[in-house]
């Protein structure tokens, strides 16, 4: 076939509409941040003085393999979580799937589709290849935003970012629109962290890209998700998602995955200006196997991260406490991990047997009928030639306005976890 390339004046008139369009991004003027807003915390109640930590599966699937979660707190009590679901990642099936867990009944409830490919090619009108890394929050006006990535073409480093809001707490939202965050074809922008929201409404969201490059900044949107600006968060080609924790209105810090061949360690930045200018990123001492990490305030002002503390593999999800200097690090929990201390595979047998176990203390009374059926379809989902196993990864952290902390991640790609804890829990393990 073959292909009629443009004319030459054709090509001018467009060369020269880049060069325009690109001059009027880098002159973009700069704007004053709001400072960064800080979440208020109810008082503690009796319930809640007690300690609680408490484990269940947010999704219900038995077959898609399931991805990078995040969950946000709703005004009623309740939660919502979105993740990515799909015959694999990448794959053309991928869905953006949610559920909403009720407090009262302590119970998640049944998924639902929130975005496919031709959802978000008909909202965008683009041609859309794949879906992946769903983030979800609630604002201070009570809207409730969700950003995906996508990509048209390529792999990940060709990705756009998607947004879609809610006015009633997700039950309905607007049709996805494409976020124009680069000059160029306006690709490489991918998500993964909670959005941070300033005082004036202003939405600070976390990004990434990996096309010549891996690099993070902070894209700095309207309260109505309009594009104002964006600052670097780091350069070169080592650092991906960023997690940003705001310690006050005007300091923060954001702790990154690292990509690098060099030292393997969790790296972090600071600012000082509510998230205009950030520190050169340096390592911390946890390890760092080039996973995503999560992390949150606490009201003593220091850290909770959750990591994949190893210098290889994703077989333990582990919890850390650290100062706000992040000088002392304090090991609080395995949240999951694989028997075997190498995170060698296991028979399939065993691994049966040991996952088995695993799911009931997790599954809840709505999904635990659901475990032969899941057992049944581990051949498939989890096992390979070397054997079978264990996954725990791309955890997402926040503390809900009651004072109580929610995780979620990938549990070996089957399932997405939820794991709840309150301070009284936390003070017992940092006595």
């Amino acid at each position: 076939m073959r292909i009629k390339l443009p004319s030459i004046p054709a090509l001018g008139v467009y060369l020269a509409l880049s060069c325009l369009f690109v001059t009027a991004w880098l002159l973009n003027p700069a704007h004053t941040h709001s400072s960064f807003a800080m979440n208020p915390v109810k008082a503690v109640t009796d319930q809640v003085a007690r300690p609680i930590y408490t484990s269940r599966f947010a999704s219900s699937g038995l077959v898609d393999f399931v991805h990078s979660s995040a969950v946000t707190a709703l005004p009623d009590g309740s939660l919502m979580t979105a993740w990515f679901a799909g015959s694999r990642e990448g794959a053309a099936d991928v869905q953006v799937r949610s559920a909403r867990f009720d407090a009262k009944t302590g119970e998640w409830g049944a998924e639902r589709v929130l975005a496919t490919r031709n959802s978000t090619q008909q909202g965008t009108q683009r041609y859309i290849r794949k879906l992946g890394n769903p983030v979800i929050a609630l604002a201070p006006d009570k809207r409730l935003w969700l950003f995906y990535v996508s990509v048209s073409m390529g792999g990940w480093a060709g990705s756009a970012v998607n947004v879609m809001v809610s006015d009633d707490f997700g039950e309905n939202w607007s049709a996805p629109r494409q976020l124009i965050t680069s000059p160029f074809l306006n690709i490489s922008t991918l998500v993964r962290s909670a959005p941070v929201f300033h005082a004036d409404g202003s939405i600070g969201l976390p990004v990434y890209h990996e096309f010549l490059g891996k690099f993070a900044e902070y894209l700095y949107l309207s309260a109505d998700g309009d594009v104002i600006d964006k600052y670097r968060i780091s350069h070169g080609k080592n650092s991906l998602q960023p997690t940003v924790v705001p310690l006050d209105g005007q300091r923060g810090i954001a702790l990154l995955r690292y990509a690098g061949n060099t030292h393997h360690r969790v790296l972090a930045t600071r600012t000082e200006d509510a998230g205009q200018n950030w520190s050169e990123p340096y390592p911390l001492e946890p390890w760092n196997p080039n996973s995503s990490l999560a992390a949150v305030a606490t009201p003593e002002h220091g850290l909770l991260v959750a990591l994949n503390d190893l210098q290889e593999g994703r077989f333990k999800l582990s919890l850390y406490g650290t100062d706000e200097k992040m000088d002392d690090w304090r090991s609080l929990r395995d949240l999951d991990k694989s028997p075997d201390p190498e995170g060698d595979p296991f028979s399939p047998q065993a691994y049966k047997k040991i996952i088995g176990n695993e799911f009931r203390g997790s599954s809840g009374a709505l999904r635990q009928p659901l475990e032969a059926q899941f057992l049944n379809n581990l051949d498939t989902r989890v096992c390979n030639p070397r054997g079978c196993e264990f996954e725990y990864e791309y955890p997402y952290f926040i503390r809900s306005p009651d004072g109580m902390y929610h995780l979620v991640y990938s549990w070996n790609n089957t399932f997405i976890k939820h794991v709840t804890f309150n301070d009284a829990w936390l003070s017992e393990r940092l006595k």
